[in-house]
């Protein structure tokens, strides 16, 4: 059953053209890793005037391709947006399972 891996993003205005740049590159990177099936990013309206913020809902084939994704290639995806951006951004993730109707 596929599962979606849900990242949050807020990135400071100093920095939200070049993170809005590098977020597009880094989605099409995580495309290539087995598993990750598709993706949806959507601009979220928080009314910050110091930030702005998407979030990026990956369809992962199903629990074991996110467990794979979190045990090999989580920590260097998760590290390139740290080393490029340091603290100007901050990220939320969480995990949606669908449920039966």
């Amino acid at each position: 059953m596929a599962v979606i891996y849900e990242v949050t993003l807020h990135a400071s205005n100093a920095v939200t053209s070049d993170f809005f740049a590098w977020l597009r590159g880094h989605i099409a990177a995580m495309l290539d890793i087995p598993g990750i099936e598709a993706f949806e990013l959507h601009a979220l309206e928080t009314g910050s005037t110091t930030d702005r913020s998407w979030c990026v809902r990956y369809r992962m084939s199903d629990g074991g391709a996110l467990d794979g994704y979190l045990c090999d290639h989580a920590p260097r995806m998760r590290g390139e947006g740290l080393a490029r951006f340091g603290d100007a951004f901050r990220a939320e993730r969480r995990i949606l399972t669908p449920l039966d109707s």
